[in-house]
């Protein structure tokens, strides 16, 4: 079949849209719960497009101002990661699946794949950006901002757009990012010849890195769902847990292993995270959050470390089972080391979070109750190194444990035949 063929756009094509339409469902059903249904202007599809668009990469500027009066100064640099995932699953299985019972495939092939999808992906992110916009008043109750800006009819507002080059050029690097990941992962999807030497060195840790990542996004959807039976809230609760449930529950496990984050909230927004991390955040100066610091307020956080330690150990059993018999256990801790700090590199850096929105009068002060910030930033030397050493520790001892049972790899000698 010809490497242009309209077959292979077509399967590029519904890998785009497939991704798109569940990102897009996921953050509309995150929005509604959160209650973005009431927003006036027909506002909702802009800020699902809004959105969508964080979760594929993309970066959305928040504006506001009040004529000659005031000016914002906003910046908000968040990705909802439970929409990122859906995507980045739906689009990521699409891509492999016409790849899958194929020994080895040419990186021609490979490429043109690749180029394919991502080109499509460029051109609907692309159209999510335009949708991405909208402006919106704001109610300044009684502050001296609001008393003029009546007198002069000059209110103030704030909104958002998407910044189309940084989007493109993020968004080009999320899908890149994606496409290699899901090649890394798959067991089944083909590599090119060349490449083929280096299947047992990476694809078993890499993949139970990312199971490992998955049983955190659903002990966290579990837990979140007893929050939202058990402890009222339920609408915020389940906003949380399909916008931005991997952005508590990743870091939940570096702190497991003994990482940390540093942050600050003030203003008079709540924060969607639990109650806990609001309380560390809420300090006069900028807290250092690791289990220690949650542990002061909740006994129950130390619970984080033995949960992490087992899933980890777990995590080098499976990589284990799944790697040729010839590999040895030094080798295991070599790989499951590199494999996890890597994908804590990465949760680093797609979980933090930096928001900031104040409304000045004239340039001299922020009008009250229109301003806050939120920070939370990892400490990457800390939970990088400890990934490391985490990885390492875990690959050689479920090398270990996965002996007995572990009888995969090339056979000998075969049997003579009578």
């Amino acid at each position: 079949m010809s490497r242009t063929s309209p077959r292979a756009w077509r399967d590029a094509l519904v890998a785009v849209l497939a991704g798109f339409v569940v990102m897009a469902a996921v953050a509309a059903a995150g929005l509604a719960c959160a209650g973005a249904g009431d927003l006036p202007g027909g506002a909702f599809p802009r800020v699902v497009a809004a959105v969508v668009v964080m979760a594929a990469g993309g970066a959305v500027e928040v504006t506001g101002g009040a004529g000659f009066l005031a000016e914002a100064d906003a910046s908000l640099s968040v990705v909802p990661l439970s929409v990122s995932l859906a995507g980045a699953l739906t689009a990521g299985s699409l891509f492999l699946r016409p790849l899958h019972n194929r020994a080895v495939a040419g990186p021609g092939e490979l490429l043109l794949r690749a180029g394919r999808l991502t080109l499509l992906w460029l051109l609907a992110l692309l159209g999510t950006a335009l949708l991405a916009r909208q402006d919106f008043g704001l109610s300044t109750g009684d502050s001296p901002l609001g008393e003029i800006g009546e007198l002069l009819d000059s209110a103030p507002t704030a909104g958002f757009r998407a910044d189309l080059p940084a989007t493109l050029f993020f968004g080009l690097l999320w899908i890149l990012g994606l496409l290699l990941i899901s090649l890394l992962v798959s067991r089944r999807a083909p590599l090119p010849a060349g490449l083929v030497r280096f299947h047992a060195a990476v694809r078993p840790a890499a993949f139970a890195t990312a199971l490992l990542l998955l049983a955190y996004v659903l002990l966290g959807l579990g837990a979140g769902l007893v929050v939202a039976l058990t402890q009222g809230h339920g609408g915020r609760t389940l906003a949380v847990l399909l916008l931005g449930l991997p952005n508590l529950a990743w870091p939940a496990l570096t702190l497991g292993f003994g990482g940390a984050w540093q942050g600050r909230a003030e203003g008079p927004f709540g924060l969607p995270v639990p109650r806990l991390l609001d309380e560390v955040l809420r300090g006069q100066e900028r807290s250092t959050v690791d289990v220690a610091a949650l542990a002061e307020r909740d006994p129950r956080a130390w619970w984080l470390v033995p949960v992490a330690a087992v899933l980890l150990l777990g995590t080098g059993v499976l990589a284990a089972v799944r790697s040729p018999a010839h590999v040895r256990p030094r080798q295991h801790a070599l790989h499951l080391a590199v494999a996890l700090a890597l994908g804590t590199l990465t949760v680093c850096l797609l979980a933090r979070v930096q928001a900031q929105f104040g409304l000045s009068l004239l340039g001299i002060g922020t009008a009250d109750g229109l301003g806050g910030s939120v920070e939370l930033l990892p400490l990457l030397g800390r939970t990088v190194g400890l990934a490391l050493l985490w990885g390492a520790l875990a690959g050689f001892l479920g090398a270990l444990l996965a002996r007995r049972p572990h009888r995969r790899g090339p056979v000998d000698d075969a049997p003579a035949r009578p």
